[in-house]
């Protein structure tokens, strides 16, 4: 076995600098550093959680499909990141507040999730846990 501590990261892979940095700091991501993102190099983000993100770029393909989501083939890679947050409720007012649509939702046992997509339509699922709040989304629905 291999003594594993932590996630240390996660990499997306973005199109426009400006743009992404502005939604991940909107979801509370605090710019860090830029280590060369015009050369391949992350933009290193951090949660207050302590989740960190690299945003690797610029992507060089035409924009509007996720290969990875949004074809009938099914490639192998990851295919999204999964963050828990402490209510789905304020979670989704957030999204509507801030006018970032929900693009799925799903509720298995006592865990319910929504699905986001960031501006490179990459994407974020959004999980609660717990049955202290009212679950009003049932199955799936919806695209990711």
């Amino acid at each position: 076995m291999l003594n594993i501590e932590n996630v240390n990261h996660i990499g997306i892979r973005i199109k426009e600098k400006s743009r992404s940095v502005a939604f991940y700091e909107l979801l509370g991501f605090e710019f860090k550093n830029d280590v060369g993102f015009e050369e391949g190099h992350p933009i290193i983000m951090k949660h207050p959680s302590g989740v960190v993100l690299n945003l690797l770029g610029p992507s060089n393909m035409p924009e509007g499909k996720n290969i990875l989501m949004d074809v009938s083939e099914k490639y192998t890679d990851i295919t999204h990141v999964a963050l828990t947050v402490n209510s789905l409720n304020v979670t989704k007012l957030f999204m509507k507040d801030n006018q970032i649509e929900i693009t799925g939702s799903f509720s298995f046992g006592g865990m319910s999730a929504i699905f986001i997509r960031d501006p490179d339509r990459n994407v974020i699922e959004l999980d609660a846990y717990g049955t202290n709040e009212k679950q009003d989304m049932g199955e799936y629905s919806g695209h990711l």
